[in-house]
């Protein structure tokens, strides 16, 4: 049955609310590893992730800068692009976005009402990014994308996305998270990201560990390799600038701003322009976009007088990349972190770099999160003692700590739930 009803009201913030909330709680479902649902969900809505060619990226660090970057540049050269991607920072309607504009709340109102409606004729049990990734389908083929880029949530081969025929794969890399629901190896979470590969023979991967490419290659179909960036773009290289936190890359005789900062992101801005590339993406669309992208969170100057950093470093090879980052640019005595951690990341780990980076760092708490840590939980779980360490669980004392000490940097990272907490509390301030 193809659910095709609609009602078309005016939501009242109070509605959208109250609508968010009934969203949310299908998270109360858990995460469930399976393709039953959405299959069903999106059969009986016509099967709308059929209607376009889909950009599939998946990874542990970096597939959201690859998906928005790829979007970007999509967008400069004329194309109808939506984007999926999660978490959102601070409003739901982040998550889903054509030609760069949100979804608004009346839409998200109308197709969860649809989506809704076909859960109850099924009687399915979907969880929260199930229903979220069928209003997302249903929505990008209604406003008639050419092209939808869409970022896996968790692994691949069982994630709801991973239910459309991609034109291109992109998997960034893999290291060790969420090991419960995807194996305690990399090998193990590497086939596991593999899977979003299918038939797709266009499939781009950014590490060159032999146990993630092994994964990769054996999950190809037959005659068909992943092109590995590190490789073919083995002459490629880099410059930082410091001043503007941007990176030039320097590939096959041209040179390209990027405007998303990191030494990492010279391997994501690889992703991006070799999947640029095999859709033949003009030089000027390229140019343009690499130099104008956009990724909220990631290495974001948030103030430039005094200098504020937030970026959602949340497991321990972000925290050693980005402590990699700030060590080539500041002196630790001239750097302060606000962080805090989520209980079920490697917290020992992640301290060792955030002392390598700065001379004091204050824990605060993230409260509003079942798996949120107060400050000094977090210090008790935390062996390193190169730097200063202080507690401050109110989020605007930490920031009155930090100015006070009138350093050159103010690095606010370690969730994305604590960088939503910042923003909502000091957007307009």
């Amino acid at each position: 049955m193809d659910v095709k009803t609609e009602n078309p009201t005016t939501t009242t913030q109070n509605n959208i609310d109250a609508l968010l909330e009934e969203l949310y709680a299908y998270s109360m479902h858990g995460i469930k590893l399976g393709l039953e649902n959405i299959r069903i969900l999106c059969r009986m809505l016509g099967n709308p992730q059929r209607r376009y060619k889909v950009i599939h990226i998946a990874g542990t660090n970096g597939k959201g800068s690859v998906t928005a970057t790829i979007d970007n540049v999509l967008r400069k050269a004329g194309c109808r692009v939506g984007r999926y991607i999660s978490p959102h920072i601070l409003r739901f309607n982040e998550r889903i976005a054509v030609d760069g504009e949100y979804i608004t709340d009346e839409e998200i109102a109308r197709y969860y009402g649809r989506v809704r409606e076909a859960i109850a004729i099924s009687d399915v049990k979907p969880t929260f990014f199930e229903v979220t990734t069928a209003m997302m389908f249903l929505w990008f083929a209604d406003k008639g994308v050419e092209y939808a880029v869409v970022e896996t949530g968790m692994g691949g081969r069982f994630d709801a996305t991973n239910i459309c025929d991609d034109l291109i794969c992109v998997i960034t890399n893999v290291t060790l998270e969420h090991t419960e629901f995807l194996g305690k190896t990399v090998r193990k979470i590497s086939r596991e990201k593999a899977g979003i590969i299918k038939h797709c023979r266009d499939v781009i991967v950014g590490d060159s560990k032999p146990t993630f490419l092994g994964q990769i290659t054996k999950a190809m179909p037959k005659g068909a390799w992943p092109v590995n960036v590190l490789a073919k773009y083995k002459g490629a290289r880099f410059t930082s600038d410091y001043d503007n936190f941007t990176i030039t890359v320097h590939v096959d005789g041209k040179s390209y701003v990027y405007s998303l900062f990191g030494d990492y992101q010279f391997k994501n801005f690889l992703c991006a322009y070799e999947a640029l590339k095999r859709l033949r993406v003009s030089e000027e669309a390229m140019i343009e976009g690499f130099a104008t992208t956009v990724w909220e969170c990631r290495f974001e100057r948030w103030s430039k007088d005094p200098l504020i950093i937030l970026d959602g470093a949340h497991n321990a090879d972000g925290m050693a990349e980005l402590a990699k980052i700030i060590r080539k640019g500041f002196a630790r005595k001239d750097v302060v972190v606000i962080t805090s951690i989520l209980k079920d990341k490697k917290i020992e780990d992640m301290g060792v770099s955030l002392d390598s980076m700065a001379d004091t760092v204050i824990f605060t708490a993230i409260t509003h999160n079942p798996r949120g840590l107060r400050g000094e939980e977090v210090l008790a779980r935390i062996s390193s003692a190169e730097a200063e360490h202080l507690v401050e669980n109110d989020l605007g004392e930490a920031a009155r700590l930090a100015r006070e000490m009138n350093k050159k940097l103010t690095l606010v990272c370690g969730s994305f739930y604590l960088l939503s907490e910042w923003k909502e509390k000091f957007t307009n301030q």
